[in-house]
Order: C-alpha cells, then structure tokens, then sequence
C-alpha cells in the first residue's frame, strides 16, 4: 500500500483543506460536491447557476486528467473546497479541481479490478472508500497516508465492495456485493474514527426472524440482497434508505419460492442502530434481475391523497428497473403511486392500491428464452436521476428495449462464481436504446423526451443546476447539456470514451465547473474565457 504526494505547493494545498463537518454535509454548500449524490437527499440538483441556458454553448474543457490503467471509470468525483477526490478500484487521487494537476494518490495491493468503484465518501479529514477484497478503507485527506482499514467480509467467499460509502453523524455506511453469486448481502455502519463497526443489517433474513417465512426450505442461505448502490438519508427522521438487489439464482425462482425478502426492497432503517423501521417491495420473487438499488430521491412536496388532500408530504421517490416508477411516504413506506415510465413494458399490467405488480401469467425466464420488456439491463439501473424543484420534474435515464431470457438448473458453488441459473441478451425485435426523461413529479406523467442517439446499452446519470440545464451522457461519450424545461440539447462534447458515472459540478474563485469520469478520465468544464 503506498501513496505518492506531488509537489510542496499542492500539498499545501490539500494540507490547508477545511474538514468536512456533519453540518457541512447537512447544509451541502453548492461550491462543493460533498457525497455521492451531493446531498443527502440526493436530488442531485445544485444550485450553481454562472453556467445557465443562455451560455451552456460557450462550454469547453478546462483540464483533462488521465487515470492511469483506468478503462472504465464510473467514479463520481467528490470535491472539498477546491480540492477533488476521485477514485478506481483500490486506486484514490487527489487532484487540484482548477487545473487536474496531482495532489496525492493512493494504491492499495494486491492490485485487484474486480468490478467498478463508483466513488469514495469524506468525512472530516478523512476519505472512505470500499475494495475489490471487501474492506472499507480510510486515508488521510490530506496526505493520502493509510489511517485504518476494516474487513467486510471474506473476499474468498466472493465479497467486494463496489458502493460509494455514505457519511453521517460520526458514521460511515458502506454496502457490499454480490448477490448474483449467491452472496447475502449487508448493510454496515462503521465508526468514522476508528474503523470499529457499529451495527450490520442483514437483507436476507434467518430462520425465526422476520420476512424468513418468504423463503421455501434453506433457499435463504444463498438468497442475494446485495447492496451495492449509494442510499439517502433523512437527518429529521434519522433514518437511512437504500435499494437491496435481486434474490438468487436470479432467473430460476422455482428453488426459492417466495416473495424472499428483503430483495428488491427499498427500506428504511435507524441510523443509530440499523434496526429496519419498514420496507416496500417493488418485484415480489423476482425472476428478471431487477435489482431495486436505483437512488432514492428524497422529496417534500405537496402530495394529493385521500387522507392529507395536497398537504406537504415527506416523499420518497423512485425510477425503479423493473420499469414502474414509485412515489412512497417515507415516514412510513405507505405506497403513495406508481406508474409505468417506459413503453416497452410487458411483464405486469399494473400495480395493486398497496404497490403489488398485476404480473402478466407466462412472462418469465423459460428453458427456450422468453421476451421480457424491459430487459434484465433494466428500464433504467445505477445511472443517477435527478430532481429540479425550480420545474417540479424528476429527470432519469430510461432504457427501451426488451431482453430474451432464459432459466435452467444451477447449483451454489462456494469462492464467489455465479448463482444466476442461466441470463438473457438482447432482444433483435426490440433494440435497446437509452432516452433522458422528464417526468412530472407528482403524477409521473412524461413531460419530454430526449433520444440519445449514440446510445444502445447503458447511459450514464443526469445532473441538475439552477441555470436551468440537465447534464447527461451516454456510451459513446457524448456530453450534452439539455434545457430542463423543454429537453432542447443547448450544447454538447465528444470525450472520446463511454461515459458510464453520472456528472457533478462545483464552484472554486468564483468559477464553476462541471466533470464527469468518462472511460479512463476525469473531464472538467468551464465556460470560454
């Protein structure tokens, strides 16, 4: 494990970083892009607005920084006071936001690539990130030394840990992955100081317990639930949400009959103590792969209902892969309304008056492949959506398209192989192509659609600022900037590789930029000067 740290100047630099408070992180400075999703909410909409409608066409690249050996990046870069921390798997950099130039890096061995990193969390004067061998490590903000590193779980049973982790209240709140391998999955709250963890929650739960009456025989010993995705936090509530993956075997659910829970959940637990306050389910015995860990986006809004008629309500509200997007009370995970946000839907007609799917008879996984729409690729997946309270609209990436999948007899395999009883491709009658949408908040109804026409698989996630733009990008690189109120792209930039992260922005001596990791870089924009 090693860390090399540039010249005196930008040590200095970084040495003089101010350290992120739990008040910081409470009132999310716009200059700064402090988590994941930039705030505990995670609407992903700053208020930043030197770049606006009028001029997101003088848009151009102020730095480009390389990340050596990197070919896929989906790392969201965090960004303190002008200073950017950005990550790949075992590999974190600390780079000056102005100009890309390194501060310090950080390389932990063994040099493992085992699946993506999608970012690392700060919190005082230290960075947290998670590794391919399931460790939540910390360093030195500063100086990118080691401070401490604590075990997840085995790495030789198939553990890692993809998540950007979740900072709070003297608390750090990682996941781990992955459940297509039969690996139950966890959620962990670690001591930000000393690496001591502090309580672990269990997705898949054991005889006797609560919800392990949805599991037919000993099938809960390898059901899945992993959690790889960053959830949002409700600080007045104190209580945290986060979306838990798909049972397995994924696409054979005669071995694990059941609604298994707590897979494909959203639930909401006690950030003291990690005790589940409640849980919606949105795929009951799931046979599609629909993982449910798409963002929660936390809303307080006036909400139309039968007991509190347009009264403000704690919402919580998701895009969901399997195609249906869901508004919940948060307080209590009463569902509130659901609605399909793609054409391409086939496997239910609908929800019931408590949020159950009308499953479709026969649209299923068969021996001979069988279409599903949308596809095991999802409806939309861990691309970031965001939401504009200036317009009222919530903006996500969503995937057209329909996937031939197939099942066939598998058997658990200890060592981390997979546990999915076969998978799917792509439809040819129904080519899959990405859209950014917005939807109206409250009701779900489309209100534009823009067709990235470079892209075919997965998109990347949307950024939102109070210019009035939504930034996204797509798998053959394109960067576009689109007028929030109409969808109208109003510019746009080729970074020359995929672009599978979701963008940020942040303000440093009265400039703003926007970035985004596309395949092996970090790309910074600013207006011409």
């Amino acid at each position: 494990m090693k860390s090399r740290m540039a010249c005196c100047f930008l040590l200095a630099a970084a040495s003089a970083l101010a350290q992120v408070s739990y008040q910081d992180l409470l009132k999310a400075d716009p200059n700064n892009w402090l988590s994941y999703n930039g705030s505990y909410d995670s609407r992903r909409h700053s208020l930043l607005k030197q770049v606006h409608t009028g001029n997101a066409h003088q848009l151009v690249p102020k730095w480009i920084y390389h990340v050596p050996g990197a070919s896929h990046l989906e790392s969201v870069p965090i960004v303190v006071d002008g200073v950017m921390y950005v990550s790949q798997p075992n590999e974190v950099y600390c780079l000056d936001g102005r100009t890309g130039r390194v501060i310090w890096e950080y390389h932990r061995e063994p040099a493992l690539q085992k699946g993506p990193n999608r970012g690392v969390a700060v919190y005082g004067n230290k960075v947290y990130f998670g590794t391919p061998d399931a460790y939540l490590v910390a360093l030195d903000a500063r100086t990118g030394s080691l401070v401490w590193e604590s075990k997840l779980a085995e790495a030789k049973e198939g553990y890692w840990s993809p998540v950007a982790p979740l900072a709070l209240n003297g608390k750090i709140i990682v996941g781990i992955a992955p459940g297509d391998h039969g690996m139950n999955g966890f959620l962990d709250a670690y001591d930000a100081e000393s690496g001591r963890r502090l309580w672990r929650w269990n997705a898949i739960p054991k005889p006797g317990e609560p919800g392990s009456e949805t599991w037919a025989g000993d099938s809960w010993k390898t059901g899945g639930g992993d959690t790889w995705l960053t959830g949002s936090y409700d600080p007045d509530l104190n209580l945290i949400y986060w979306g838990i993956g798909n049972p397995a075997p994924d696409f054979n659910g005669d071995m694990r009959k059941g609604d298994n829970l707590y897979t494909e959940c959203m639930v909401a637990l006690d950030a003291d103590t990690g005790k589940l306050k409640w849980y919606f389910q949105f795929t009951p015995h799931d046979v599609h792969d629909w993982d449910s860990v798409e963002i929660p986006v936390l809303i307080d809004a006036p909400f139309p209902s039968r007991d509190r008629q347009g009264a403000v309500r704690k919402l919580l509200v998701q895009a969901n892969r399997n195609g249906y997007y869901y508004i919940l009370d948060r307080t209590s995970g009463k569902f509130l309304h659901g609605s399909p946000f793609v054409k391409l839907l086939n496997w239910a007609d609908g929800l019931t008056p408590d949020g159950r799917p009308n499953r479709i008879k026969g649209v299923e996984p068969t021996l001979q492949g069988n279409k599903v729409c949308p596809p095991t690729a999802g409806a939309t997946n861990w691309m970031s959506p965001v939401y504009n309270p200036d317009t009222g609209m919530f903006y996500l990436s969503a995937l057209e398209g329909c996937g031939i999948s197939t099942k066939s007899t598998d058997k658990f395999r200890p060592g981390g192989f997979p546990f999915m009883a076969t998978g799917y491709i792509e439809s040819p009658e129904e080519p899959w192509q990405m859209h950014v949408r917005a939807l109206d908040m409250t009701t779900g109804k489309l209100q534009w659609d823009h067709k990235q026409i470079g892209s075919r698989s997965y998109g990347a996630g949307l950024l939102s600022t109070a210019g009035g733009l939504i930034f996204a990008g797509d798998d053959q690189g394109a960067f576009t900037a689109l007028d929030a109120k109409t969808g109208k792209p109003l510019w746009h930039f080729n970074t020359g590789q995929r672009i599978s992260a979701s963008p940020m922005t942040y303000s440093f001596k009265g400039k703003q930029y926007v970035a985004v990791t596309a395949g092996s870089n970090v790309v910074a924009f600013g207006l011409f000067e």
